[in-house]
């Protein structure tokens, strides 16, 4: 069968050779989170011709977005567009033989299945813990791989799990890093190059998985500093899934059943919301204030931290509670919690 030519010098390349590229086209994926990652991750698999992208993100474009997601133009900002229609309009024009799928939503344990419906694989374009470990309960729960990757600064890391063939990310890291622990790219900054460094590990394995070369997957977590020139890899190949990890070994799907979910709730009366995590605040309020102090006024005393940004106010509790005053509703207080504490 004749190929499109557009894919001659992919196919010319022998890992991937007319076969693979055929695989390709018949594939199906669900993107999760089109943001910095997400839109990078979005444009290489689409110009490689993947069958089918299902693309799902809650956001929406904004201008401190255009320094580093180099799928959206101003416009885009201009027009208030939701990140995933955004992506889909100019991944259509990218190319037209790829199904594409947008889907606004917030992805969490109720609508996770439907969404992977068909799917053969995920990829990770979120930004925190709660999405990640979601993900991997789904990739357990019906066996489909996964594809991780993060960053933030000029730091970031990649890592592929074939579920029953590989430790899951629990096995890695049993618990979520506590509210308010992890660096985030709106209180650390995030440079253009490493979005697209880490966007390459994940699409180069993504691509090995969905032309049936899995064999050739790198089996290790990589992490980069482009800023101060380290690689460095933890050798995963030869560990077998861990019998006492949550997840793969005990099979206790706590995110994909709802348990570990962060609540949120409009408070009665007054244009706030409460976000109530499960956990209390694992580290010092002084900790908090010093990393929030550049964009924040910041106050705290020992009972909570408060942090004011120009018409949005955080309210932190040590028992892990949040009240986010000034947002426009539940969803955009769930954006800002995520961006500054890093729910």
């Amino acid at each position: 069968m004749m190929l499109d030519p557009r894919y001659s010098r992919q196919i010319l390349f022998p890992g991937i050779g007319a076969d693979g590229q055929a695989r390709l086209r018949q594939s199906h994926v669900l993107l999760v989170g089109c943001g910095a990652l997400g839109s990078v991750l979005a444009e290489i698999l689409v110009r490689a011709g993947v069958g089918r992208l299902r693309i799902a993100d809650r956001d929406y474009v904004d201008e401190t977005n255009l320094q580093r997601q180099a799928l959206f133009t101003e416009q885009d900002w201009l027009s208030g567009l939701p990140k995933a229609v955004a992506a889909a309009r100019h991944l259509k024009e990218i190319n037209s033989q790829v199904e594409i799928e947008e889907c606004v939503v917030d992805v969490d344990f109720r609508n996770i299945g439907l969404l992977l419906q068909s799917a053969g694989l995920i990829l990770d374009g979120t930004d925190n813990f709660e999405a990640r470990y979601l993900l991997n309960d789904a990739s357990l729960k019906w066996g489909i791989p996964w594809v991780y990757g993060a960053c933030v600064g000029a730091y970031g890391l990649c890592a592929a799990f074939l579920p029953g063939q590989s430790p899951c990310l629990r096995c890695l890291l049993e618990d979520m890093p506590p509210a308010g622990s992890s660096p985030t790219c709106d209180t650390s900054g995030v440079l253009g190059p490493i979005v697209h460094a880490v966007a390459a590990m994940e699409a180069v394995e993504a691509l090995k998985i969905l032309t049936g070369n899995a064999q050739h997957l790198s089996r290790k977590l990589t992490t980069i500093d482009l800023w101060e020139n380290r690689v460095v890899s933890v050798d995963l190949s030869g560990r077998e899934p861990d019998p006492e990890c949550p997840a793969c070994g005990k099979h206790r799907f706590e995110f994909l059943s709802g348990a570990r979910e962060s609540r949120t709730e409009s408070l009665c009366g007054s244009s706030a919301v409460q976000i109530r995590c499960r956990e209390p605040l694992g580290i010092p309020f002084e900790d908090l204030a010093r990393r929030l102090a550049p964009q924040a006024r910041v106050v705290y005393n020992e009972y909570l931290l408060k942090a004011q940004w120009d018409e949005i106010e955080i309210a932190q509790f040590r028992d892990g509670r949040a009240i986010i005053r000034g947002a426009r509703g539940v969803d955009e207080a769930k954006r800002f919690y995520a961006k500054f504490i890093g729910l």
